[in-house]
């Protein structure tokens, strides 16, 4: 049955536009004109400056491969063990590998673990091959059912020989986990987690797209991962935080504080001659048999990796300014400043502590290595090796430290400029549960005493009004007699 009371008389909420959430207050009210058209004057620029560079650096038409195919370059081919036991590793005809000796205390010499792999795709799939792996303290524990990556060297497609495990299989549940994180984010953030999922892809899309083919192709890798992050800045924060002022000036706070750590990271791995030469930089220089911006290639990851951390402090600083503001509009633009800068001083500390105890973590095994060796800790940590992720920590870390300020700062200046009017029709703008709470109160004391005819028209008249900008709706409810008042009925207990 339909409803046919009037919602007029229902306190509706104020429409503020869209803006920005991040689980920081409520939606900002929509920026003036002249706001609008100063932020898009600044960041039009740079985003303009991105996608162009973006079209230089793009190697059209070209496709580099490796020239040396070893390693992770062969063929994968899927298998799965359908035999495993330990012998000797010269067995005629198994295509087993030269003896090894075992190691030191386990009673044997030249002992390998006998594979027989059932092959799943390939060039002899459903084919099964042997492989004998030496055992050694290194090698994996391989059992009947497992299945693992070989990598197949193009020859010889039906012999053992021609193929070596690299790795596990583990892409079932690696899917598992990431279902299980995108149904957590979509089940606390909702239609907001679904549109970080998004952004998250685009993030990927432009790493794999973009970054990764410029790269491999000879461009500069820092020019083009300051375009890569350009690309992923611009997109993952409106797309997933919405058109608005509060954005823009994330947007503006996160591009001061990249450019700083962009420089700072320069600087500082040439006054420290890092080379960027580690295992995995040797092995790609070797794979593609031509020379590549190593040292680049080290700052390319340093701006890349610092982006994801910057942007949540940049938008958690914009939206304290805001938030503040909306709470006190009588606030000077200092005391905006000082109050918000408050706020990031905790959310700095322990957004540098995850920095640090995450290159920490990925260092861990080289650490461990260094430990062993007797030396020195200033020693282990000027090797270059350490160094290289001690400059990546620092750089990183005085860049976070400084978007706190530059964020605060910059979305203090912008809020300053809106008048705390500015919502349409001259109403301030309060979203807050209390403060609906007191209008709706006021409103319906007000027709309870008067009735909708006989209620004061002004504001100034009005007793129950505190709110000269709260206008008391009509509702469907008759206006209360003017008569003898009626006598009280008291209600029979229950």
């Amino acid at each position: 049955m339909p409803d046919d009371r009037s919602s007029e008389g229902v306190p509706q909420l104020p429409d503020h536009g869209h803006g920005h959430g991040h689980g920081h207050g409520h939606d900002a009210p929509p920026a003036s004109t002249g706001t609008r058209a100063l932020l898009t004057a600044v960041l039009a620029p740079f985003a303009l400056a991105a996608l162009i560079g973006a079209l230089l650096l793009y190697p059209f038409g070209e496709h580099p491969s490796p020239t040396n195919p070893t390693g992770f370059a062969r063929t994968p081919v899927d298998g799965q063990i359908a035999g495993a036991e330990t012998g000797a590793c010269t067995l005629p005809g198994s295509g087993a590998a030269p003896a090894t000796s075992a190691p030191s205390g386990s009673g044997s010499r030249g002992d390998c673990l006998r594979l027989r792999i059932e092959l799943r795709n390939g060039p002899a799939a459903g084919a099964t091959i042997e492989q004998n792996v030496p055992v050694e303290p290194t090698t994996p524990e391989f059992d009947v059912d497992d299945e693992v990556v070989l990598a197949y060297s193009g020859t010889a497609p039906r012999q053992g020989t021609s193929y070596q495990i690299v790795d596990y299989q583990r892409g079932h549940w690696m899917l598992l986990l990431f279902g299980l994180f995108a149904g957590a984010v979509v089940v606390l953030g909702r239609w907001k987690g679904v549109a970080s999922l998004l952004a998250l892809g685009a993030a990927f899309a432009v790493i794999a797209g973009f970054v990764l083919p410029s790269i491999l192709a000879g461009r500069n890798p820092l020019q083009v991962a300051v375009v890569g992050a350009g690309l992923i800045m611009f997109f993952v924060l409106y797309s997933t935080h919405g058109f608005s002022a509060r954005t823009s000036t994330a947007v503006l706070g996160t591009l001061s504080s990249l450019a700083l750590i962009g420089l700072l990271s320069s600087v500082f791995a040439a006054l420290t001659q890092l080379t960027g030469l580690d295992d995995s930089t040797s092995a790609l220089v070797g794979a593609l048999g031509h020379g590549i911006d190593a040292r680049g290639l080290l700052l390319a990851g340093i701006v890349i990796g610092a982006l994801g951390v910057l942007d949540d402090v940049t938008v958690t600083q914009t939206s304290a300014v805001w938030e503040l503001h909306r709470a006190n509009p009588d606030l000077r633009w200092r005391q905006l400043y000082s109050a918000a800068l408050r706020i990031g001083r905790d959310h700095v500390a322990s957004s540098v502590n995850t920095l640090v105890l995450a290159y920490a973590g990925t260092a861990l095994p080289l650490l461990l290595t260094y430990s062993l060796s007797g030396r020195s800790f200033v020693d282990i940590v000027t090797t270059q090796d350490v160094a290289q992720e001690v400059v990546r920590t620092l750089a990183g870390s005085l860049g976070l430290i400084a978007a706190v300020p530059l964020t605060t700062a910059i979305a203090a200046l912008i809020v300053m400029r809106e008048k705390p009017s500015a919502a349409p029709g001259g109403r301030a703008h309060g979203t807050d549960a209390a403060e609906l709470i007191a209008r709706g109160a006021r409103s319906g004391a007000a027709r309870a005493t008067f009735g909708t005819g006989n209620a004061p028209a002004t504001g100034a008249e009005h007793p129950f009004r505190t709110d000269p900008g709260l206008e008391l709706p009509p509702t469907g409810i008759p206006p209360r007699s003017t008569g003898s008042p009626r006598p009280l009925r008291s209600e029979p207990a229950e």
